[in-house]
């Protein structure tokens, strides 16, 4: 359950997050050690973290549309500042998609258009991005196409990745599409069935708006993944992992520079690297437990931590067979079913896996593992297996049927290479050796083409792209990965790594992104710019 907040009660949150980035700045508190397999940094929480295991999974709410026509269905959400309970007996404030967190989850059908209205009710202004979306680039999200709040807008004096490439005096940044109050976003999802999430895109404030609660689901259904006979309806779960430190009274702990989130980006010099939580949370809540029925169920995981990397694993793992079957990815199903011991996710990947609890006897307790974590984030949650019960579902040898996109009709390769680097005299992050401008457009793709994109990394980095899916050709001299199967929109890059993938755009000219899903290494500016042509 959710109340308003003040203002007042939002520049709480936000002092709070100035007061950890004080500690951060100078080093007295705050950093840990829970960095293997990960580029950040470990931010613990002030007060006693919650006992595992003690409340209950929630499931975000599907929002019904307002209206419907022919070809359209119509959603409003409202981005409000609330309060909501997180750590048991503690209100943690937070920005949120009519204010929760997680947002309300969307559901769409392929080829059936979608209109989202944002309402900008918080003290900062917000931009919308549907991850994996294949949108128009009017909707798409672009970091300076700012939604104002309705209530006005003062920026205040500091500075931000814009400084010195046209700031506005309205937006204190870059100035794009800008708009006071309200926007509508039309999706046409004119695509493949997938489990997306949308989220706050906000040029230099991306880390701390969603560490504040801007995220959600958003399913989109087609008739090939109906007809298969996976788990649906209430064994169709959706999960969002992500990570967390606290204040001793239940606020959100983050770094920033800016603590009212006005002009000046990123975080304390500590975190530059990305910022650790020690809280899991599943669907917003702290290490949860799901009654489960000895069946199959469908699991969208989603990893929406704004640094963190995870190997999920199960333990105890089943008497017989595959912890996980993944049956698909960021871009929808896979061609087959994928047997996988374990599963590796960086930020913003997605990975739908179908676990079989008929494997467990009733009133086993099993435990999803983190691999990567030490101490409490080492857990993620728990599945108390119940009675048996009839299941018609099946994991059917075929899935899907996926176009093959031959990397020897590229028509050129372009090479992205992924660093620390100079930004406007600050330390931050860069692609190609240089800061983002959003008005810089670093590559004029055709649609229709097929080209090569090479990402080199010095460190780990998420890459996203936007606009259209990819697939991983190799990893380095070898071929694609264990996780890379399928449409991608996102692929783990790991030091000194390099990854091509083949990618081709459709549909839609205009400006996109290309960055580094780390979203403190986002925010203090390894995005880039193309054009589609």
């Amino acid at each position: 359950m959710s109340t308003a907040l003040s203002r007042r009660g939002f520049l709480g949150l936000v002092g709070a997050a100035g007061a950890a980035g004080a500690a951060g700045s100078f080093g007295l508190a705050g950093c840990g050690r829970d960095t293997t397999g990960q580029t950040a940094q470990l931010l613990t929480s002030l007060g006693p973290t919650p006992r595992p295991y003690a409340v209950p999974l929630p499931v975000p709410a599907v929002k019904k549309p307002l209206r419907s026509d022919a070809t359209t269905d119509y959603y409003e959400i409202v981005q409000r500042v609330a309060d909501v309970e997180i750590l048991p007996g503690l209100r943690t404030p937070i920005l949120g998609y009519d204010g929760t967190f997680p947002g309300p989850t969307l559901v769409s059908r392929s080829g059936r258009r979608t209109v989202v209205r944002h309402r900008n009710t918080l003290p900062v202004p917000t931009v919308v991005h549907l991850h994996g979306g294949h949108t128009p680039p009017d909707h798409d999200g672009y970091p300076v196409d700012l939604l104002l709040p309705a209530g006005g807008w003062n920026p205040g004096t500091g500075h931000g990745h814009g400084a010195g490439h046209g700031a506005s005096p309205t937006t204190g940044s870059m100035a794009g599409d800008v708009r006071k109050g309200v926007r509508d976003y039309a999706y046409p999802f004119h695509q493949r069935a997938a489990t997306l999430w949308y989220h706050d895109h906000r040029m230099d404030f991306t880390g701390a708006q969603v560490y504040r609660g801007l995220a959600g689901f958003h399913l989109v259904h087609d008739d090939e993944e109906q007809a298969l006979p996976l788990p649906s309806g209430e064994r169709d779960v959706p999960l969002m992992i992500c990570d967390r430190a606290f204040e001793e009274d239940g606020a959100f702990r983050y770094p920033a520079l800016d603590r009212e989130l006005r002009s000046t980006p990123g975080v304390t010099s500590a975190y530059m690297e990305g910022v650790l939580g020690d809280v899991i949370l599943v669907n917003g809540a702290p290490w949860p437990v799901m009654e489960v029925a000895a069946a199959r169920y469908r699991f969208r995981i989603l990893n929406a931590s704004n640094a963190r990397r995870y190997r999920l694993a199960l333990d105890p793992g089943p008497r017989e067979g595959a912890p996980f079957v993944q049956v698909g990815g960021d871009g929808g199903l896979l061609e087959h079913p994928l047997d996988q011991d374990t599963i590796v996710a960086a930020p913003a990947e997605r990975f739908d896996v179908v676990v079989d609890f008929s494997a467990y006897r009733p009133g086993t307790l099993v435990t999803m593992v983190n691999q990567l974590g030490s101490g409490p984030t080492a857990r993620v949650m728990r599945f108390r297996v119940t009675g048996r019960v009839k299941d018609d579902s099946a994991i059917p040898a075929r899935l899907a049927r996926i176009e093959k996109l031959d990397p020897a009709k590229a028509v050129r390769t372009r090479e992205w290479r992924f660093s620390r680097g100079d930004v406007h005299g600050e330390k931050g992050w860069t692609i190609n050796g240089r800061p983002f401008d959003a008005r810089r457009m670093d590559a004029r793709p055709r649609l229709g083409d097929i080209e090569i994109w090479r990402f080199q990394a010095d460190l780990h980095h998420p890459v996203h792209v936007h606009l259209d899916p990819f697939q991983v050709v190799r990893r380095g001299n070898r071929g694609p990965g264990r996780f890379d199967a399928g449409w991608k929109d996102t692929v783990d890059l790991r030091p000194t790594e390099y990854v091509d993938v083949a990618v081709r755009f459709t549909d839609y000219t205009g400006p996109y992104l290309l960055h580094c899903h780390n979203l403190e290494h986002e925010d203090m500016a390894m995005m880039a710019a193309f054009a589609t042509t």
